[in-house]
């Protein structure tokens, strides 16, 4: 299958990103990718071929910094859409989060405006759930795409301030100088499922830290599950429909989870390597009373108790989307982490 259309996907290294290169080159899309440094391209390669491509007369690779003007021209040349996933994760908090929040705010501004001098026709930004649902109040009712978190809400972690903030800076831009520019938002909440390299994403180290038993003691934490793979699917979906024009969309999996009922998961269906699983609660008292000495439990401290039911309802209304359930998803990854572990 050949398709006309070239697809800009930014940051081609990255977890989500190279599915949704993936994708788009079995749909039969010239795909061109920015990476800050032309010697991943191998690695690209390589997780590309795990994920069942063999022609890669399709892609194209250009270097380019979301911190810099530079070559961002090129790269969106002669496209008709961008598809802008590139972001810093981390689950360190960082010592300034302006370290983080510039980059995510400047990096997409600097894309809108290279595209709309380009005359791409739609962009699709990566934001996330920290977006939407981090202020929502109303415990009657679930959080939709109505709902915004507010910047300043207290205990946002830097990442999430950054994607708020990153967001909030589009929809402005677009707004006030987007000139034909059409924009589309995809937020996601805790992604999962199947790497294509054997780099470890921020969720990976969570279900490792369950796996290997090194977490003696699971926080009662609550979280929100969307596979990898149908957040591709639904970035490629915006990315074509006439319905996404404008709009955002929440990227999850019914129901919500939490860490004591992910690790009683992974011990009743891993078999030999969920032996050494703890399932033992750690009260979340006792999460609070650590995070006064050690930074990665005070990074914890803000989701404790958080809200997270959650509606997907807009996406499959309006895309027909069919995502798959928390669990696949949250197996595939243990699965895909033991194979890169052995």
């Amino acid at each position: 299958m050949q398709n006309s259309k070239t697809v800009l996907v930014t940051g081609g290294s990255g977890f989500v990103a190279l599915h949704c290169i993936q994708q788009l080159l079995n749909q039969g899309y010239k795909v061109r990718t920015s990476v800050r440094s032309l010697k991943k391209t191998e690695s690209i390669y390589e997780a590309l071929k795990n994920g069942g491509i063999q022609d890669f007369n399709r892609l194209e690779f250009i270097e380019a910094d979301l911190m810099q003007d530079k070559n961002w021209d090129k790269a969106v040349e002669a496209c008709d859409y961008i598809l802008h996933v590139a972001s810093p994760i981390t689950l360190q908090i960082p010592k300034d989060e302006n370290e983080m929040i510039q980059p995510a705010v400047e990096g997409t501004l600097r894309i809108l405006k290279a595209a709309r001098d380009a005359g791409v026709k739609r962009v699709v930004m990566t934001s996330n759930f920290g977006a939407v649902g981090y202020s929502h109040r109303d415990f009657d009712r679930p959080i939709t795409e109505e709902s915004w978190t507010d910047p300043n809400e207290k205990g946002l972690s830097a990442y999430n301030k950054s994607k708020v903030l990153a967001e909030k800076a589009a929809w402005h831009f677009i707004e006030t100088q987007g000139g034909t520019l059409e924009l589309s938002v995809i937020n996601p909440v805790g992604v999962f499922g199947p790497a294509l390299d054997t780099r470890l994403s921020s969720g990976y180290a969570l279900i490792e830290q369950i796996i290997n038993g090194r977490m003696k003691a699971i926080p009662n934490m609550t979280l929100t599950i969307v596979d990898v793979r149908d957040l591709a699917d639904l970035h490629i979906r915006a990315m074509i429909s006439s319905k996404a024009n404008g709009e955002r969309f929440l990227a999850l999996s019914e129901g919500v989870t939490s860490l004591p009922e992910m690790a009683q998961f992974f011990k009743e269906n891993l078999g030999e390597a969920g032996k050494q699983i703890s399932t033992k609660r750690l009260p979340n008292w006792l999460v609070r009373f650590a995070a006064l000495f050690n930074r990665q439990a005070k990074n914890l401290v803000p989701q404790l108790g958080r809200y997270r039911v959650t509606s997907n309802e807009k996406a499959k209304r309006l895309l027909d989307w069919k995502p798959r359930s928390k669990e696949e998803a949250l197996l595939s990854a243990a699965k895909r982490l033991l194979e890169i572990q052995n």
